[in-house]
This record gives structure tokens, C-alpha cells and sequence, in this order.
């Protein structure tokens, strides 16, 4: 209906779509507040964690997938370590360094040296042209001191300990890096960094050295996930959670760690039907190598509360 003020017009209609939009809005910002102000380790925070980081915009474990990861809406930084001949830590998922470069050889066959020489980022631009960018290309591996060097403590940092076994003292590198970097300082937000690993030793290593990190225990089901209450019980010693592969959960799976008290980011979801099953299921927060598009599904659900 059109109604007459003066010489103009007016679709009053139009108006109250506008007044609807705007409280619409407002609800979003209300509770995108409320959701912030949360621990990052409360499990009504849910927390979208950018794998390797933005590595399905950009090549992983780089600083440009990084940065992409935090504009893309990011919560965490997700970093694998790998640690060098000569005892340094670096960001690489895979100890074998053909994964990313043109190189073969093992992380632990190299100084730092030798591995700063390398390109990690070409291959992204020759395996996905239309994602293409010249920055990518002479990408270097960077190491854990600089990555808290160049983000600092306004980030948040998922930190993996791969394959500690092979590295010998991997653990008391990490945390000495932690602590050079002020990052374990407990007047800093809680959760602003977790430690993650597949390797029990290794995490209750860390718990030793400092029981204040809180501790993701990762594992890849073969088949249905499956844990005892006896293995909860254990688990809850030393780990504030789960990280499980995804496409091994159940409901009642995750209903039963919920009911445990124990956060669950299951590993690595990419397709927004996958993350919207998951976040209804009740999983606490995801691995995605696509930040932005956890993000949208996550604003949807805020705007149906």
C-alpha cells in the first residue's frame, strides 16, 4: 500500500521489512557480543578453527594462510609442528618435505637453514589457478617463534605436537617459546593457546611441565566413534576435550562427550551441509579449511534464535 505524505510517497510495507531488518541486525550484534565475551574454552563458545590455516584460499602453514584464516573469521591459528636437525620448531604438517615443495627429505634430515631456502607456496598456485596469487609464490616456511613474533598476542594459537617421538624434547622447546612470547601469562584471556596431539605421552609431558594449558586429545576412528566411559574418565585427567575425525561421529557420540563435560572440534570440515549437521549434532567447534564458510552457517543459526 502506498500512502501519501505531502508531495512524497512511501511504501510503508517497504518500511516495516526495513524496521524487521534492523532488529534483525541488532539481535546478531547482540548476540555476536554475548558470544565474545564468552572463554574461548566455554562450551557455549563455539570456535571456528582455521586448518593450517585459510589452506583452502592459500597455501598451508604460511603466513599468508594465517592472516586469510583470521579475515575469514577465524578463532585459532592452527599450527603443526615439525622440528629441524638442529632443534628448531617449524610449521609443516607433513615431516616429509615433498608434500609441499619440490624437495624430498625428512624435517629432521635439515637445519633451519636449509629448510628457510625452500619454496612452499608454488605449488598451490600451479594445483589451483584460479586461486592463484604472485605472494604465494617463494612462500617460506616459517618457524613457531616467528609466527608469535609477526601475530602476536592478539591471536590465538591450536598447536599440534606431530609425531613427538621423533623429536626428542619437542615439548620444552614449545613451552619455552610459549613463555618467551608471554603467551602462557595467565592475565591473558583463557584458551588463547591449546595444545592438540594424537600422542597421549606427549600431552601428559605438557600437563607435567605446565598444567595450565588446556589439552585437546586428538584421534582418527577407524569406523563408528567409540570410547569407554573408563577412556572418558582417563581423558578428563589431563584434557579438556576431543578432537576427532569427523565423518566417524554419531549423535549419541557426541551427546555422550557433551554429557562428559569435554569439549569435541572434529577434524576437517569443508562442506557447509557437513558443519550444519555437526553444529546441530552439538560439537563444540571445527577444523575447516574454509573459515569464512563456517562462519556464514554459524551467523544463519544466529539469526533463526
Amino acid at each position: 500500500m502506498l500512502v501519501t505524505v505531502g508531495c512524497s510517497q512511501f511504501d510503508d510495507s517497504s518500511t516495516g521489512r526495513n524496521e524487521e531488518t534492523k532488529k534483525t541486525s541488532n539481535h546478531i550484534a547482540t548476540r555476536e557480543q554475548e558470544v565474545e565475551e564468552l572463554s574461548l574454552l566455554s562450551p557455549e563458545r563455539f570456535l571456528n578453527i582455521a586448518h593450517r590455516g585459510a589452506s583452502g584460499y592459500a597455501p598451508e602453514h604460511t603466513i599468508p594462510a594465517y592472516e586469510l584464516g583470521e579475515e575469514l573469521a577465524g578463532d585459532y591459528i592452527e599450527i603443526d609442528l615439525q622440528m629441524t636437525k638442529d632443534g628448531e620448531l617449524i610449521a609443516m604438517h607433513d615431516s616429509d618435505l615433498s608434500h609441499t615443495t619440490d624437495v624430498s627429505g625428512d624435517v629432521q634430515e635439515l637445519n633451519l637453514n636449509e629448510i628457510r631456502v625452500l619454496d612452499v607456496g608454488s605449488w598451490f598456485n600451479e594445483i589451483y589457478p584460479d586461486l592463484a596469487n604472485p605472494v604465494f609464490s617463494g612462500a617460506k616456511v616459517p618457524t613457531l617463534d616467528e609466527i608469535f613474533t609477526y601475530f602476536g598476542k592478539e591471536s590465538n594459537y591450536y598447536i599440534e605436537t606431530k609425531t613427538p617421538n621423533k623429536y626428542p624434547g619437542m615439548e620444552e622447546a614449545l613451552l619455552q617459546l610459549l613463555r618467551k612470547h608471554d603467551l602462557l601469562n595467565t592475565s591473558l584471556r583463557e584458551g588463547i593457546v591449546i595444545i592438540q596431539s594424537f600422542h597421549k605421552e606427549s600431552l601428559l609431558k605438557i600437563q607435567q611441565l605446565d598444567s595450565s594449558i588446556p589439552l585437546i586429545q586428538l584421534f582418527n576412528f577407524k569406523g563408528k566413534a567409540k570410547l569407554s566411559d573408563a577412556q572418558i574418565a582417563e581423558i578428563k585427567e589431563y584434557a579438556v576435550g576431543i578432537g576427532p575425525n569427523f565423518k566417524s561421529l554419531t549423535p549419541k557420540f557426541v551427546k555422550k562427550i557433551r554429557d562428559a563435560d569435554l569439549l569435541i572440534h572434529p577434524y576437517t570440515v569443508n562442506e557447509g551441509k557437513d558443519m550444519e549437521r555437526l553444529v546441530e549434532w552439538g560439537v563444540t567447534g571445527m577444523f575447516t579449511n574454509y573459515p569464512d564458510v563456517l562462519e556464514k552457517v554459524l551467523r544463519e543459526r544466529r539469526v533463526a534464535e
